[in-house]
């Protein structure tokens, strides 16, 4: 028999979080079952023994995967199954990698898997606000060590209330949306997007946050100590030598050092590290190079953080000369691809983004089919990250997680500035073309230019800025660093990317790899980022102060308009041939959908005079008949009695042979034939029926009387 473990944690509204271990996946080294009313998720935690040879980092690799089952659905495709991870799944599998990742010891290198499974679901409840917590207490359930406990709390503020993982309902309605991660003590990362909010209502929620993340620590500590897991394995992954390390900073920092100090440039500084290193090893015999070379990797590495961290520290000087709050210089070009619906090119620094809007219909629209979430998307932005941004000389594979987390932050920093009222389905696409320094943020920028040079007009211009941060614990120094370098990320304590308008923020991200950052430093950070926004954006009204007055010439016009409900289906047809002749006719896309209990319209193509020529035809069909409007019709029947004659699509009305003329007609074949176009008045629409009563001769002049001889 097996012994079940079970921890409850109440967070208000009823509402409570349950975590099981004991009954499920008893083989892995960890596993728990994490329950908030219907919704499951079962989290489980391997690592390998022994590191692998020559492994000098560590080896994680997390995977949230939602089941179809879950909510008894099939999934799509032809296979019917389960297949590769979506980019919904591959992003709540990043947020929960970047609040583990930094917990793990530095000297563990063991292959270590992170699987988390929604197996039940609830279709008002967001499970993936729960993943970072079972992960975590998945782990504190095992004897891998880790310096945990850490948890993730989804936060939303609807009518000004802060609310802890919100149903879908409640997000729908919230101008604040974030997910926070942290331990007991410490904020480890932040990732959301918001409606211009401040930067003190941002600190604000991520502090509100914080307090419900130390409730579940507490509660993964009792488990923890209630499962016996206490003791962690044993483990030697790495092999030191003091005097080699004191050998390697004795030849190699005054140098590194100095070279941080003067070359400026990445290529330049990086070549020069380089060949540091390579004197360095040149001083060993090949034998003893090679046999120490991952521990003169590491020792370097050591070398080269401490140079550039203590330049900033000790004399504020960046490795590319800036001061702490510099913005690198910027230049900019909008409409600079001519065949493109919009583009731009954004350049800061060594950082360059390549970005063009395509305008589409209501058929391109991205489709989205997961497991608790279905619909369409009219706006998406994609980025891509080739290796020659960087100089990398590798070729170009399958989209990485980072492209897909990278262009979501630029997303969701620019969707909540498209109009509502926009007709156009909106693909923004970013081609980094160098990169040292956030190009995420580089995206935004690029994506802001670009949709106004395609004529979309934008709530508000938006740019973005990634912040960073180097501390000293000892000394209790520490810098603020506006725009940061590749570099200064790898090397730094922080990277707080901000996006928003000129009057509040739009998205955020962050990542902090340091114990007791202090709520007072991130606000500082948070108001030098708001200057550093505000000067990028204004050099990106200088390229283009406003949105284009009307779309380029060559982007095809999509009209919108409504009809009734009820004219739906005169409008498509039998089969849908009406609908599709007046396509073939006219060259023109339409499609027709029913929104808010009324029929809306979406007419598209190349030029105008083809929209036109469709709009005819479907205010034919659609309009409602007038009485005192003369219409021109067809005369489709004639009986001894008049004409039934067609003023509008499928509305027919009666001409008696006493209105089709003055003088007075033995025959209606006399003034009419089938087939033929005559102009008609509608006299009256019968109320009870709805029958109506044409005249032809009410349009004629009245022949004047003959006087008697």
């Amino acid at each position: 028999m097996y012994k079940i473990y079970e921890k409850s944690i109440d967070f208000g509204d009823g509402k409570s979080i349950v975590i099981e271990t004991g009954k499920l996946a008893r083989q892995a080294d960890g596993s728990v079952l994490v329950k908030m009313g219907n919704t499951m998720l079962l989290a489980s935690v391997v690592s390998a023994k022994e590191a692998s040879e020559n492994v000098d980092f560590m080896p994680l690799s997390v995977e949230y995967r939602e089941k179809f089952a879950a909510i008894g659905r099939f999934p799509g495709g032809f296979m019917k199954r389960e297949a590769r991870p979506s980019d919904y799944e591959i992003l709540i599998s990043r947020l929960v990698d970047r609040a583990l990742r930094p917990m793990f010891p530095e000297d563990y290198h063991a292959e270590t898997f992170v699987n988390i499974y929604l197996i039940s679901a609830d279709k008002d409840t967001m499970p993936d606000a729960l993943a970072g917590l079972a992960a975590s207490a998945a782990l504190a359930v095992s004897d891998i060590p880790f310096n945990g406990p850490v948890s993730e709390v989804r936060i939303a503020r609807v009518n000004g209330k802060f609310i802890i993982n919100p149903s879908f309902t409640q997000l729908g309605e919230a101008d604040l949306d974030i997910i926070v991660g942290a331990t007991y003590d410490n904020i480890l990362m932040v990732e959301g997007e918001m409606d211009e909010v401040s930067e003190q209502e941002m600190l604000e929620a991520i502090i509100f946050a914080h307090k419900e993340i130390k409730k579940h620590c507490k509660a993964l500590m009792e488990l923890t100590e209630e499962a016996g897991k206490t003791q962690k394995r044993e483990y030697c992954h790495e092999t030191n030598d003091e005097e080699l390390k004191k050998l390697v900073w004795d030849q190699t920092y005054d140098k590194i050092y100095q070279i941080a100090k003067s070359t400026p440039g990445k290529q330049d500084r990086h070549n020069a590290y380089d060949l540091v290193k390579q004197e360095l090893i040149e001083s060993f015999t090949e034998e003893e190079a090679e046999e120490k070379a991952i521990m003169i990797d590491r020792y370097f590495h050591e070398v080269e953080k401490q140079a550039v961290r203590s330049l900033i520290l000790d004399e504020r000087i960046r490795v590319d000369g800036r001061k702490t709050d510099e913005i690198r210089p910027i230049w900019c070009e909008a409409d600079y691809l001519p065949a493109a619906h919009g583009s731009s090119l954004f350049t800061r620094g060594e950082t360059q983004s390549l970005t063009t809007v395509t305008l589409g219909t209501k058929l391109d629209e991205k489709v989205i089919d997961e497991v608790l979430i279905q619909g369409t998307d009219k706006f998406v932005l994609h980025y891509n990250f080739p290796p020659f941004s960087t100089g990398d000389a590798r070729p170009i594979r399958g989209l990485s997680r980072r492209e897909i987390g990278h262009g979501n932050l630029a997303h969701r920093a620019l969707k909540r500035m498209i109009p509502s009222d926009n007709p156009y389905a909106i693909r923004v696409v970013s081609d980094i073309l160098e990169s040292n320094g956030s190009s995420s943020m580089a995206t935004v920028c690029a994506g802001t230019m670009a949709l106004m040079d395609a004529g979309i007009k934008v709530r508000k211009p938006v740019s973005g800025i990634a912040m960073g941060l180097i501390t000293d614990a000892e000394t209790g120094k520490y810098a603020i660093l506006s725009d940061i370098l590749g570099d200064e990320d790898h090397l730094g304590d922080m990277d707080f990317k901000v996006a928003g308008t000129r009057d509040g923020i739009t998205a955020t991200q962050m990542d902090i790899k340091v114990d007791g950052l202090s709520y007072e430093i991130l606000k500082e950070a948070l108001e030098q980022a708001r200057k550093g926004r505000l000067h990028i954006l204004d050099r990106i009204l200088e390229t283009i102060p406003e949105p284009r007055a009307d779309y380029k010439p060559f982007v095809p016009r999509l009209v919108q308009i409504t009809i009734p409900k009820d004219l739906i289906g005169a409008l498509i047809g039998p089969g849908g041939k009406v609908i599709q002749k007046i396509q073939e006719e006219t060259g023109s896309t339409i499609i027709i959908e029913e929104v808010d209990n009324v029929g809306v319209v979406d007419v598209f193509a190349v030029d105008k005079s083809s929209i036109d020529a469709a709009l005819e035809k479907i205010m034919a069909i659609v309009e409602v008949p007038e009485a005192g409007k003369i219409y021109k019709g067809i005369v489709k029947s004639i009986t001894n009695f008049g004409a039934f004659i067609e003023i509008l699509p499928g509305k027919q009305g009666l001409l008696h042979i006493s209105e089709i003329s003055w003088r007075r007609l033995k025959d209606v074949k006399e003034e009419l034939k089938e087939g033929q176009t005559v102009e008609v008045k509608l006299m009256e629409i019968d109320p009870k029926n709805g029958n109506l009563r044409l005249s032809r001769k009410a349009l004629l002049p009245r022949p004047e009387k003959k006087e008697h001889q």
